[in-house]
């Protein structure tokens, strides 16, 4: 029709115009062009023109061209909203963010009831991170249309980011109630993860995978549930399907081999971290996490260049490692402290919305409060129990907040069994826990998980009590400003180191608590049966497999060329390690038989094989702890060579603790020395194990009562400055 219309009037402006609008409606956009280009030469004065040519160049991806004519028609027209809106897409498009929000912003101005332009200005807001200015956009947005789905999901990701996740969940509902989307159920159940509504979050991820079967995030967000939920096979398999639908997709690759490694496929896993590295090496903590499963296995092979890689990175502020992992390879206490510094920021910033706890009467008794996913069979409450047990129950009351597994194992029973409260919060959210916690009025809340496996961070992030201590699942600062104090003693933490460590110090005699109740097997090993032979010195380290590095193994390989029929008794979780290790034993000149590796036993079977070594050689720069103290008080001597992190220094605490600081070295060269001597003096060795025998029961080592007194005296100095108003400062009991 305008075809027609146009024969009989050439060169008019409208009808030019309406034949452009027409053939981008067909998709046919350089004809469009066409048209806007004859109609603007009809009326080179009428905005209207450029503003539809620059939609279709637009469409054409023709930016510069189309923000050209974008301007020229606002030139004409500065109250013309829709130009200032579409000239605002552009520069969004192209990464302009403050000319694309002076854009939205003019576009609202003249129009303020233009829904599309609030929403949009919102977007822009969220990629400047100013996310409250965002959600205000957002908000705007709705009122006007207030079946804006697109815009309930947008406000429901800003109020993630603001750690509002209850609100969240609101705004998916309602985006959902007007329009059942796979994105809205994916974003929703994000949210209802990181409340730790695990159960609820599935089936949301569920739901979009109903909605759209080869959504491919939907299936990384349901693996990454599974996991959680201990569905180790289907969460494998969630992302085996998400890689098969996309099969570019790093983020999966990188999940599904942190499973891997989760569950001791350390091989695998490397092998999937080189996958998500190739396709894309900025993932957040994957060059920590890859060299950690390496090290699992102790490969060794581009160590150098990997340490170095993952130390720049973190010296550039950026999110390389998990905290935890950096443990393992890093001698920096200041590094240490910025890398949990980042993993604070990404993953758990301080989150107010529970607001300020009121500051309560003075009560009768001072309320304890446990946190820990691992009150089962576990090295923490190895370590803990004994002091649950024996707290001073006219003075305290201690309550546990269990977010693990109810694994029925006997330790589990003994916890519940010490505790006056045990308080079974797996299946709450983080925030119920917070609020279970201050509905018990908990003046102190300890974390005992710290960043290792299965923590809930998050909820001391809300505060669950108006004190809060790190202290002993996880050796090290976490970095964060709401956790107030950390547990540790001089040898662990000298003063002039308090500076890399975000928390205020609490120093006791001695740091570690210890269990005198642990029971040591009458089984009598023999030779024979570890396969060791029958003569020579046996050196052991029954320490994890990724505490050996390079220069630690290398410094056990000298010791044994120096003593002649010695062997090195080891653990190896999987056989891997052992073939690495042979490996290199045999590159260093040393028989690959004179390395021993020791299968799984009970604890008290395994505490009881420590009869057969004679001397247990540490780590560096990831000391023994647990495993120290389980040596001491098998009766076996532990060699040290003490280190500069807090990880470093736990086996010289230990050592001090116990009376026997002459098996503490400050260099390697040392260490080897007295390994040596140690090796070759029977007489010097059997004295050491003499007194060892005799501090056992003497020294605070192992002394239960006396750590627990000086644990509770810590407890009441801190809460008596609470209570008089005084902020958190480092404190000393003696």
């Amino acid at each position: 029709m305008y075809l027609k219309i146009l024969e009989s009037r050439p060169g008019d402006f409208d009808v030019l115009n309406n034949l452009g609008v027409l053939s981008g409606q067909t998709h046919d956009l350089a004809q469009a062009v066409r048209y806007f280009d004859e109609a603007i030469l009809a009326a080179p004065d009428n905005p209207s023109g450029y503003c539809n040519r620059g939609l279709a160049l637009n469409g054409l991806q023709q930016w510069e061209a189309a923000l050209a004519s974008f301007d020229r028609a606002i030139a004409l027209n500065r109250d013309d909203a829709i130009s200032h809106f579409c000239r605002g897409n552009i520069h969004k498009q192209l990464g302009r963010f403050d000319h694309a929000l002076a854009d939205y912003d003019r576009a609202v101005t003249i129009h303020p009831g233009f829904a599309q332009a609030w929403f949009q200005r919102g977007t822009v807001l969220q990629h400047l991170e100013r996310a409250d200015a965002a959600l205000s956009s957002y908000d705007r947005a709705i009122e006007i249309k207030a079946d804006y789905a697109e815009a309930y999901v947008n406000r429901g990701f800003v109020l993630s980011l603001l750690n509002r996740l209850d609100a969240a969940v609101t705004s998916y509902d309602e985006a959902i109630a007007l329009r059942p989307d796979a994105v809205a159920y994916v974003y929703r159940g994000s949210a209802l993860k990181d409340l730790g509504q695990r159960d609820a979050a599935l089936q949301s991820f569920d739901r979009a995978i109903d909605i759209n079967p080869d959504y491919a995030e939907a299936h990384l967000n349901r693996g990454v549930v599974l996991y959680e939920l201990n569905r180790i096979d289907d969460a494998l398999a969630s992302y085996d399907r998400a890689v098969a639908i996309k099969p570019g997709y790093a983020e999966a690759h990188f999940n599904r081999a942190s499973v891997l490694r989760a569950v001791q496929r350390f091989e695998d896993a490397a092998h999937g971290f080189d996958t998500a590295a190739a396709l894309q090496p900025n993932i957040k903590f994957l060059a920590g996490a890859r060299l950690e499963a390496k090290l699992q296995i102790c490969d060794w092979s581009h160590i150098d260049v990997e340490l170095a890689q993952v130390m720049a990175g973190i010296e550039r502020d950026e999110a390389v490692s998990h905290p935890f992992a950096l443990l393992t390879f890093c001698a920096d206490p200041r590094l240490q402290r910025i890398a949990a510094e980042i993993f604070v920021r990404e993953t758990c910033p301080e989150n107010t919305s529970l607001g300020a706890i009121p500051k309560r009467a003075a009560a009768a008794k001072v309320r304890i409060g446990y946190f820990s996913a691992d009150f089962r069979e576990h090295p923490v409450p190895r370590l803990l129990a004994e002091v649950i047990e024996t707290h001073d129950r006219q003075r305290f009351q201690v309550i546990a907040f269990s977010f693990g597994p109810d694994t029925r194992d006997p330790m589990r029973k003994r916890m519940e069994k010490a505790f006056d409260e045990f308080i079974d919060v797996r299946e709450k959210s983080d925030r119920e826990i917070a609020l279970i916690s201050r509905d018990h009025d908990i003046d102190i809340a300890i974390d005992l998980g710290g960043y290792t496996g299965n923590s809930r961070t998050r909820i001391f992030a809300m505060r669950a009590a108006p004190l809060q201590i790190n202290y002993l699942g996880y050796p090290g600062t976490m970095g964060s400003g709401y956790m107030d104090y950390l547990v540790a003693d001089d040898t662990l933490i000298p003063p002039e180191d308090q500076q890399h460590y975000s928390e205020k110090i609490v120093y006791l005699p001695t740091f570690q608590a210890n269990d005198s109740k642990r029971r040591i097997a009458d089984r009598v090993f023999t030779r024979d049966e570890l396969h060791l032979p029958p003569t020579g010195f046996v050196f052991c380290c029954f320490n994890t497999n990724y505490k050996v590095m390079p220069e630690t193994f290398e410094s056990w390989m000298r010791i044994l060329g120096r003593v002649p029929g010695s062997v090195l008794f080891m653990d190896a979780k999987v056989e891997a390690t052992a073939v690495n290790l042979r490996r290199q034993a045999q590159a260093k000149g040393i028989d690959p038989a004179r390395l021993v590796f020791g299968t799984p036993l009970s604890l008290p079977d395994w505490l009881a094989r420590h009869r057969v070594a004679d001397l247990f050689l540490d780590t560096l720069p990831y000391n023994a702890g647990t495993t120290a103290s389980d040596a001491l008080w098998a009766g076996l001597p532990v060699l040290t060579c003490i280190g500069s992190t807090f990880t470093g220094r736990m086996a010289a605490s230990l050592l001090k603790s116990i009376g026997l600081p002459e098996l503490i070295a400050s260099t390697f060269a040392q260490y080897e020395d007295m390994a040596v001597d140690l090796a070759q003096s029977p007489e010097r060795l059997a004295n050491i194990k003499n007194k060892l025998a005799h501090n056992r029961l003497t020294m605070p080592l192992f002394d239960q009562k006396r750590f627990t007194k000086n644990l509770e005296a810590a407890y009441e100095a801190i809460h008596e400055r609470y209570r008089n108003g005084l902020p958190p400062d480092h404190i000393r009991v003696s």
